[in-house]
This record gives structure tokens, C-alpha cells and sequence, in this order.
């Protein structure tokens, strides 16, 4: 803990699943947590006192639309006020629902308007967030990036396409802020995770098919959980993985090659 504790990491959409998994993983080695919600503050404020009680940490919770760009410039603005540094950007905020309509479904049944919302909160709201903490983990002396990617850029998952595709990108361009910022002192990899057990694995269609093709197809015969990945994520944030940059680490129990 010595290492991590009172540093601050930032992470987008931490109040349920994944996000509110590795929030927690944070907070109990004692790092600083700044959050963002989209529409549950009452939510996110609970969290943020639990984890300030529980563990001795500063959390706080902000707003955040991820499909619109031009908010991450006031949000970082406004942890300015709250926190004295920012050492690590989590970009894990994801859409589902009406937003992807569109972009979540058949090949023949894409549109547009979905699939630019998904990149909008995929790829764009990983550059703009990064380039913001990238600022701030500059005059600390450096800093880790993690973006959350998907094993559905490797395989093929029903009615996955455009997430798929935009994960694939999001990879991508980690990579490129990998190569750029690593003379900033600051590291960037992806976590690309299989189907993990959260709300949003639960509003696909075909969810029960899809949890059973999983734990069929798992080495370890189960479905991966959000702490799963959350143990990954922090440990890319960590000096021991100091030399590790511009990568992608999959987290999937197996799901992948068999």
C-alpha cells in the first residue's frame, strides 16, 4: 500500500459493475478516488462516503455525459478543486440502451447514429479524458492509463459488432498514447475483458445464451466477475508493472482459445 497510498485515480462510470469494482480495489490500497456517474448521484454519493469511511481515503462523485466530449475539460477542472494530483485516468464509462441503438445488433441492422455514439464513448472519450489526466499526471512525474476493451474484438459475438469494432479501436489508439506519452513518464494499456457478470452484459438479448456459452467455453468453468478485472486493472497502475506499456491484457478465464 505504501506505494499507492494518497496518490488519486480518476475513473469514469464507478458506480455499479466493473467501474464501482475497481473504485473499490483503489480505495482499499488506499488511493484517492475521483468518480463519475451519469444519473445516480444519490448512488454515487453513498459509495463515496462508504469509501471514505471504510477506508480511510478522499472519493468523491461528479457528473459526466461520455457522449458529450466537451465535459471532460470542467470535470478534471472541478477534481482540480477536490484533489492535489491526478496519478491514474481509468476509462471504463460505457453506454447501453437507447444510445446504441443501432450499433447493437445484426450486421445488416448498423446504423450510423449508433455505432458514432459508441465510438463517441469508446474511443473519443478515452482520448479527450486521457489527454486531460495526461496534463496533471505530468507535474506529478507520470502516471498509468488503463482503457477497458472486450474480447468481442477478437471473437465473434452475436449482435456485437459495433462494440466490437470500437474496442478493437480503443486498443489501438492506447497504443499510439502509449508510444507518445511514455516520455511523459506515463504508461497506457487496455484490460480486455470476456463477458463479465454486470447490468450491462444483462441488457444484451440474448444474455442467458450468452452466460452459458461462457461457462462452457471458461477454463475455469464460470463467468468472469467485475473483480476480476478490477485486480488486473490495479495492477497495470502499479510499479510492478513498470515496463509494461501499450499492451493489452486479456482477462477472460480462457474463453478465447478453446
Amino acid at each position: 500500500m505504501s506505494d499507492m497510498k494518497e496518490k488519486t485515480v480518476v475513473i469514469t462510470g464507478a458506480t455499479k459493475g466493473i467501474g464501482k469494482a475497481i473504485a473499490e480495489k483503489f480505495a482499499s490500497e488506499g488511493v484517492n478516488v475521483a468518480f463519475t456517474y451519469n444519473s445516480n448521484e444519490a448512488i454515487a454519493n453513498e459509495l463515496a462516503d462508504k469509501w471514505e469511511e471504510t477506508y480511510g481515503i478522499r472519493a468523491k462523485a461528479y457528473p459526466l455525459n461520455i457522449l458529450e466530449p466537451d465535459e471532460f475539460k470542467p470535470l478534471f477542472k472541478s477534481i482540480d478543486e477536490d484533489f492535489d494530483r491526478v496519478d491514474f485516468f481509468i476509462s471504463n464509462a460505457m453506454i447501453y440502451g437507447r444510445p446504441v441503438v443501432g450499433g447493437y445488433g445484426k450486421f445488416m441492422r448498423l446504423k450510423p447514429r449508433g455505432l458514432n455514439n459508441i465510438y463517441t464513448a469508446t474511443v473519443n472519450a478515452f482520448v479527450v479524458g486521457s489527454q486531460e489526466a495526461a496534463k496533471r499526471m505530468e507535474k506529478v512525474g507520470g502516471g498509468a492509463i488503463v482503457t477497458m476493451s472486450s474480447t468481442g474484438n477478437l471473437i465473434y459475438i452475436d449482435n456485437y459488432a459495433g462494440h466490437g469494432t470500437n474496442k478493437a479501436a480503443v486498443e489501438a489508439m492506447s497504443r499510439y498514447a502509449a508510444v507518445e506519452l511514455g516520455e511523459m513518464g506515463i504508461r497506457v494499456n487496455a484490460v480486455s475483458g470476456g463477458p463479465i457478470d454486470t447490468d450491462a452484459l444483462k441488457a444484451f438479448t440474448n444474455y442467458e445464451e450468452v452466460k452459458a456459452e461462457t461457462i462452457k467455453r471458461s477454463s475455469v468453468n464460470r463467468m468472469g466477475s467485475p473483480e476480476d478485472i478490477a485486480g488486473s486493472v490495479y495492477f497495470l497502475c502499479t510499479d510492478e508493472a513498470s515496463w509494461i506499456t501499450g499492451q493489452t491484457l486479456v482477462v477472460d478465464g480462457g474463453t478465447t482459445f478453446r
